[in-house]
């Protein structure tokens, strides 16, 4: 299992990134990615520090990889290219866009924005469009199917849309505490509870792990 959306206490997550990754690693994950919500006021704090952890982590754990990165929230549409642009040149090799959702007052035209930025996944975007997933297809943006709370009460419409526009998919669990966490088993039930199959379970993991 490859958890590519996690938070830390550098933003509103409860733990320190060495401990989020050794409970990621006892639930047998294999690889996790660092996201915490970072916006133009903080990106270039979170940033540098989460690689210098992934790094340090990587040197001496075996069985797991860490994936350096940043969720962009609640960023202005027409502030998220540039912001992403600047994620990658502080280091960012996850750069995922906080999608609109039915849970959170996200802006208009944040999913459009963050399709036409580089980044590398459009988390729990709800309120997608066939439009914009096909955007997503032709961009090779994944979709995020999450277990996340309110932010999973669309996961068939993501899923339905992702589908129909052979849009790529993942799944991920937007974890901020430690009984966040999923194992894989778990994982699967929220892919097939999308209406989704194993088979889609597994395509998601091989996307995954092209981060790792």
């Amino acid at each position: 299992m490859i958890d590519l959306h996690t938070h830390t206490f550098f933003s509103d997550g409860a733990l320190v990134p060495s401990e989020l990754v050794r409970r990621a690693q006892a639930r047998g994950l294999t690889g996790v990615a660092l996201t915490d919500h970072g916006d133009t006021s903080n990106i270039d704090f979170i940033i540098p520090r989460i690689v210098a952890v992934a790094e340090d982590l990587n040197r001496v754990l075996t069985g797991i990889r860490v994936v350096p990165g940043i969720e962009l929230t609640h960023v202005p549409p027409a502030l998220i290219s540039e912001a992403a642009e600047r994620s990658r040149s502080l280091g960012a090799r996850m750069v995922l866009v906080h999608g609109e959702t039915i849970a959170e007052p996200v802006a208009p035209d944040t999913n459009a924005a963050a399709l036409d930025a580089d980044v590398d996944v459009l988390a729990h975007p709800g309120l997608i469009t066939p439009e914009l997933a096909a955007t997503a297809a032709r961009r090779g943006i994944l979709l995020e199917i999450t277990a996340r709370k309110g932010h999973s009460l669309t996961n068939g419409r993501v899923a339905r849309l992702a589908r129909d526009a052979g849009a790529e998919m993942v799944v991920n669990t937007d974890a901020h505490a430690p009984g966040d966490l999923i194992d894989a088993a778990f994982a699967l039930s929220v892919v097939r509870g999308a209406g989704l199959s194993e088979a889609d379970f597994h395509r998601m993991q091989h996307n995954a792990a092209a981060f790792l």
